[in-house]
């Protein structure tokens, strides 16, 4: 049976303009019958998501975190399945799913037709996949370039991180979970939905993307040496083991500063403090692995 599919792709997504043609050949050879729509902007999303989404059964986007989170909130309201084309600089969402990078194993992904309901973030009126925070990793946001994601990968995410952490002052603020305030200073907070952001790193050891928990972590240092045993510990999620890093759990979580701080969602900047984030259950379908295919491979 012929599927009906959106298909939109960011051609300047890191491997946008190479994939888009070796994606519409694979779905075609699929069976899925395609509305193919280049992206230039982040708007076009949006738009063509509710001018196609009522004559098709799938909306397939070709990205990276950041594309898949200028679209999180139209997805929401036409409420059909994801099928996820991993073409940027990080991948979180598609790690964090166990999705293939391979643009043709994505494709199969989508076809086999296996979805799962995901969990998302809620901040301020704005949804997220992966991580919200604010602190550090603004700062990173804001002075990491797209000739640098596309020269360098992931590592000009720590190329960046070196550059700005020495300009990067610690900022206070209160955080408000399940009825107790924990006042802090910190250099970075960090609310996560998922289980993996920054190119791989684990928000929490425990996290998964449909536990209905949010995970914070704050990064209260006081000497610039412990910068250093996180960068071994947050791969594999153990920075809540360090006496410096503190970590929270929670359905909903307020964050209050003395100063407005921007928000990044997923690796844009869309909202700002004073802030409220809570977890939205099993809120969007996502096309994943056959997990008993993939262990008989």
């Amino acid at each position: 049976m012929t599927k009906r599919a959106l298909l939109m792709v960011n051609r300047y997504a890191r491997k946008g303009q190479k994939s888009l043609a070796q994606a519409v050949d694979a779905l075609n050879e699929l069976d899925f019958e395609l509305i193919t729509v280049p992206i230039k902007s982040c708007q076009e999303l949006a738009e063509s998501v509710h001018k196609y989404g009522p004559h098709v059964d799938t909306i397939i986007v070709g990205g990276g975190d950041g594309t898949l989170n200028s679209v999180v909130d139209s997805l929401l309201e036409q409420q059909l399945p994801l099928g996820i084309l991993p073409l940027g600089t990080a991948n979180d969402l598609a790690r964090t799913l166990s999705i293939p990078l391979s643009i043709p194993e994505a494709c199969k992904v989508i076809a086999q037709g296996q979805t799962k309901l995901i969990d998302l973030g809620w901040v301020n009126g704005k949804y997220f996949f992966n991580v919200a925070s604010m602190g550090l990793s603004v700062d990173i946001t804001e002075k990491l370039t797209k000739g640098a994601k596309r020269r360098w990968g992931i590592l000009a995410y720590g190329f960046t991180a070196l550059q700005v952490l020495s300009q990067t002052r610690s900022f206070s603020a209160e955080i408000r979970l399940n009825g107790e305030n924990f006042p802090v200073k910190t250099i970075q907070i960090a609310v996560g939905n998922g289980r993996y952001y920054g190119g791989g790193m684990t928000i929490a050891q425990e996290a998964t993307i449909d536990d209905q928990k949010l995970d914070l972590y704050s990064l209260e240092l006081k000497s610039w040496w412990q910068i250093f045993p996180l960068l071994w510990s947050f791969p594999q999620g153990q920075h809540g083991l360090l006496p410096w890093v503190r970590t929270l759990r929670g359905e909903e979580i307020e964050i209050n500063t003395r100063k407005s701080l921007s928000i990044n969602t997923d690796g844009e900047l869309t909202a700002s403090t004073p802030a409220k984030f809570r977890v939205i259950p099993k809120a969007l379908s996502v096309f994943v692995p056959n997990i008993a295919e993939a262990a008989t491979d």
